[in-house]
């Protein structure tokens, strides 16, 4: 039998070829459970930053150095007897802080600042089995999306790291002639922490959406914006260490007034430790100046950024970065009131919480930078 000729337009696929390639077959494939990965991811990133609030009243309680000893197992639990209590409190009695500020301390004061610090170290106990425990069951289950359990292990990863470095800060403050931990291993515990933060709240924004829908968006990304935000990014970052060494030597004290500091708009002898790089991480008047200037300028770098976001024809976008400004401006204030009120632990603990919410914000409209929703011409998403 002749075989009819085909049309010039005729459809060459059909059949089952035809419902292999039907729109959206790109994202089936090696896609696993994104959903239910982001859903861990998101209680992975609650718990980050409840932790984060949790590090800064343990410090704002001078509750870190009441234990004295690393013992990531064992550690998890706490003393049960009396003898196992003051077991404990003879150790922390050994150390500086107890001798030369809290002599005459009772067991039940000591008590008080151990089961905050043993909450923050048992709350990161939490989050490394929630990771341990997703991370494993997705694997298990072959339920892990393509090209992404090397990032995935990434975070545990640095979960370890930030234990490890949780131990090294702390050990700092037991050594002779230490009130409290170096400032430079609280900004790098405190960075890391931040660091951590915003890898969950990344991939959480990819996971968000499928990948054809990325590798589509991404065409119509605004370079520029990208670059202003990716900017914006490093500084928060360099703002948020800096904001550590002012918690570690408690600077945020120091000057109480706001513009100038003191009656002037230096601080008096900002040089006077030797040798001369210390005065950039232990002089209390010093460090908030350079606080201060670094806000100064990620407020009008943030104001830059947020102009040119005017232009672009993304609504998603703007929204994100209106956001951005808004908790900016409010984390300014938040800023201010802290230190015109000698940075009580209220205030203090807010300012904190503020550089969360900012940090993700400026991630988010990065991302959107990066990759804009889709819209149609009337400006409605898609």
């Amino acid at each position: 039998m002749a075989k009819t000729p085909r049309a010039i337009f005729e459809e060459v696929q059909t059949g089952e070829r035809q419902k292999a390639a039907a729109t959206g077959s790109i994202d089936k494939a090696g896609q696993g459970a994104r959903g239910a990965v982001r859903l861990w991811l998101i209680v992975l990133f609650v718990l980050v930053a409840v932790m984060i609030a949790v590090g800064g009243m343990t410090r704002l309680t001078d509750s870190g150095l009441s234990i004295t000893e690393w013992a990531p197992v064992t550690g998890a639990v706490p003393p049960l007897t009396e003898a196992d209590w003051q077991a404990e409190f003879a150790k922390y009695q050994e150390i500086p802080e107890y001798i030369e500020q809290n002599a005459g301390m009772t067991l039940a004061e000591f008590k008080s600042i151990y089961w905050w610090e043993w909450g923050h170290r048992q709350f990161g106990r939490v989050i490394g089995l929630v990771w341990a425990l997703g991370f494993a069951g997705f694997l298990v289950t072959r339920k892990m999306p393509r090209g992404w359990t090397g990032r995935l292990l990434l975070l545990g990863a640095l979960g370890g790291l930030q234990g490890a470095i949780g131990w090294w800060m702390v050990s700092s403050g037991l050594r002779d002639g230490m009130l409290d931990v170096a400032s430079y291993r609280l900004a790098t515990h405190l960075g890391l922490a931040f660091a951590i933060l915003g890898l969950i709240a990344w991939f959480t924004f990819r996971l968000g959406r499928r990948e054809s829908d990325l590798l589509q968006a991404r065409r119509g990304g605004e370079a520029r914006l990208f670059a202003g935000a990716t900017g914006l990014m490093h500084l928060a970052f360099l703002q948020i260490l800096l904001g550590a060494l002012v918690a570690g030597i408690d600077a945020g004290r120091a000057f109480p007034t706001w513009p100038l500091m003191g009656s002037g708009f230096l601080p008096p002898d900002p040089f006077q430790l030797e040798p001369l790089w210390r005065n950039f991480f232990e002089d209390a008047g010093l460090v908030q100046f350079i606080h201060r200037m670094s806000g100064y300028v990620l407020a009008v770098l943030g104001i830059v950024v947020w102009l040119r976001t005017r232009r672009s024809p993304n609504a998603a976008t703007r929204l994100a970065f209106n956001a951005m400004l808004a908790m900016l401006a409010l984390q300014i204030a938040l800023g201010i009131v802290t230190v015109l009120y000698s940075a009580p632990w209220q205030v203090a603990i807010l300012h904190q919480i503020g550089a969360v919410a900012l940090w993700v914000l400026i991630l988010r409209g990065r991302f959107l930078a990066r990759y804009p929703r889709l819209q149609s011409v009337r400006g409605a998403s898609r």
